[in-house]
């Protein structure tokens, strides 16, 4: 696994921090990746374009931190005894508007991504794999407790059925994801599958 460097900090506070999230995300909103620029988001945060550079490096990763920023924390710390249960509990971190506006500007970022090949490479270090890892520790410790089989071989796919569920919503039934959607996927897609 890829190490996830730090935002190289220097004076910024956590509070001017988000503030400039915020704004890189209403801006993509707006006009997408392509359309974002590094001077843009000066103008809009009223920051200069080097302490942007000097902070994030470059677009690619000022958006990717961005998006990462409104994640309601890891799933790591999240262990209520059951599988059924940490899949619960992680759904009911953050919003449902939020859930769909993150939607949103994923399938935008993942269009993208297509022709960038550096906004991939900050994509799948610091927002795929820690993913993944977060979804294989929530596994393994069902394992650990004899819920599911460790040669179950669906453990390999829980991260590529959680985000085929996200995808499959919007493309196949034209709505947003929703925590009722996911609560249902998983009773009865994923849980079963994975013998829970």
């Amino acid at each position: 696994m890829t190490e996830v460097a730090a935002p190289r900090r220097g004076r910024i506070t956590p509070e001017r921090e988000a503030e400039v999230y915020s704004a890189v995300l209403d801006v993509l909103r707006e006009v997408g990746y392509d359309g974002l620029t590094m001077d843009g988001v000066a103008a809009r945060t009223h920051s200069s374009k080097a302490t942007l550079y000097r902070q994030w490096g470059g677009k690619a990763e000022l958006v990717v931190r961005a998006m990462r920023h409104t994640k309601p924390g890891s799933s790591a710390d999240v262990d209520t005894g059951s599988l059924r249960g940490d899949f619960h509990a992680l759904l009911s971190r953050g919003d449902e508007s939020a859930m769909e506006q993150t939607s949103s500007l994923m399938r935008g970022l993942a269009m993208a991504m297509h022709h960038n090949p550096d906004l991939m490479r900050v994509f799948r270090e610091q927002l795929v794999e820690p993913e993944m890892d977060d979804c294989r520790r929530v596994a393994q410790r069902a394992v650990d407790r004899g819920e599911v089989r460790a040669d179950n071989p669906a453990l390999d796919y829980v991260a590529h059925m959680l985000i085929g569920a996200l995808v499959a919503r919007t493309v196949i039934d034209n709505r947003p994801p929703t925590r009722a959607f996911f609560r249902s996927y998983l009773d009865a897609v994923v849980l079963p599958v994975l013998g829970v």
